[in-house]
């Protein structure tokens, strides 16, 4: 292979990996058993994380969503054009972002069962996939992978903002 071939081929070859890495959320999307759950349960780690170490408020996680949302898109994109598949299971960079997303909608990260809560109003809606979610998912490549998570944390944020509002938990 000349040497401006090999050069080309090394560049896409690292941004292959680059968007499996990204797209599997560090590999947590191989695990065998509940990938998107395991990816949501990481997702509430690193807003732990962030949480204990820097202060980080709820609020801020809608920010970090969003700013995540067009590289999971273009992430989950190349992963699923690579494995044939329209939303292949090892892709989990999305339950990470509508996890975040739906956090963002707690008053506080101060009490643990707000976190159970945003866990659990995220996974139901991301598996029930109430309108207009399930039209999302349809759209074509790494847009309906992750924007259908997006939404998911969407519903999530206002129905924790509004159980929040009530004092409801």
């Amino acid at each position: 292979m000349p040497d401006s071939a090999a050069a080309a081929v090394l560049p896409r070859r690292r941004a292959r990996f680059g968007a499996r890495l990204l797209a599997t959320f560090g590999g947590i999307g191989y695990f065998p058993l509940g990938p998107g759950t395991l990816a949501s349960i990481a997702a509430l780690a690193i807003v732990r994380g962030f949480r204990v170490f820097v202060h980080a408020h709820a609020p801020s996680f809608l920010f970090w969503g969003i700013a995540l949302t067009l590289p999971a898109i273009g992430a989950a994109h190349e992963v699923a054009r690579e494995r044939g598949e329209k939303d292949p299971s090892v892709v989990v960079v999305d339950e990470v972002v509508g996890q975040w997303i739906a956090l963002s909608g707690a008053p506080t990260l101060r009490d643990w069962h707000v976190w159970v809560i945003a866990f659990l109003l995220f996974r139901f809606f991301d598996i029930v996939k109430p309108f207009p979610i399930r039209r999302i998912e349809k759209l074509p490549g790494g847009v309906g992978i992750v924007l259908d998570d997006v939404m998911a944390g969407v519903y999530s944020a206002v129905v924790l903002m509004i159980l929040g509002w009530y004092k409801l938990y």
